[in-house]
């Protein structure tokens, strides 16, 4: 949901359930996908969510709602944790299956979106306008690249919380799971 703090209401949901209804076989139990975490990107207008599916699904604020960028799996079980990097549009994921992902989704993000907002913008009536509009988008789908994690750590214990931190010019990932120490990995400059 986004929402109007100022009025304390909702603009805008998205319900995963529905997306996720068109997705699953007639023999298959339905289980919706639980959002369990969130993290906003340093523009503001761009967050990730981990769902219960193993799914990461990008989403863009535009004005009064927003709309998903991206969805790609990742995660053999939920993802428990995503974060996004300072200054960067790489996301760093843990999931229940113990592991920790590195991925860059600037591609998703600023690819998909350039040629659709300068259409947008022109307000055109006619059907043919539309048409393009349905063409351009089905061949943005279709010439994506499949986003894939730049780094694996097999971290072995389901991931409870994840950070970044920068010692003396070295880039890290802090990682906590269900014991009582906090694992850190270094990160080579992706």
């Amino acid at each position: 949901m986004l929402w109007n703090l100022q009025k304390a209401r909702p603009l805008w949901t998205v319900n995963l359930q529905d997306e996720e209804a068109e997705e699953q076989s007639a023999g298959q139990l339905f289980n919706p996908p639980l959002a369990h975490s969130l993290s906003v990107s340093t523009c503001g207008n761009v967050f990730g969510c981990g769902t219960e599916d193993g799914k990461i699904r990008i989403f863009r604020v535009t004005g009064a709602k927003f709309e998903q960028e991206a969805a790609f799996k990742g995660h053999t079980l939920g993802v428990s944790q995503v974060f996004f990097l300072p200054e960067s549009y790489q996301l760093i994921t843990g999931g229940n299956d113990g592991k920790v992902l590195l991925w860059d989704v600037s591609n998703g993000i600023e690819k998909q979106k350039s040629p659709i907002k300068s259409i947008h913008r022109r307000k055109t009536k006619t059907q043919s306008a539309t048409k393009k509009v349905d063409k351009m988008n089905a061949e943005l789908t279709n010439q994506s690249e499949p986003i894939s994690p730049k780094l694996t750590i097999e971290h072995g214990e389901k991931v409870n919380w994840i950070s970044y931190a920068e010692f003396k010019s070295s880039r890290s990932i802090l990682v906590a799971d269900q014991t009582s120490t906090i694992s850190v990995y270094s990160v080579a400059e992706q």
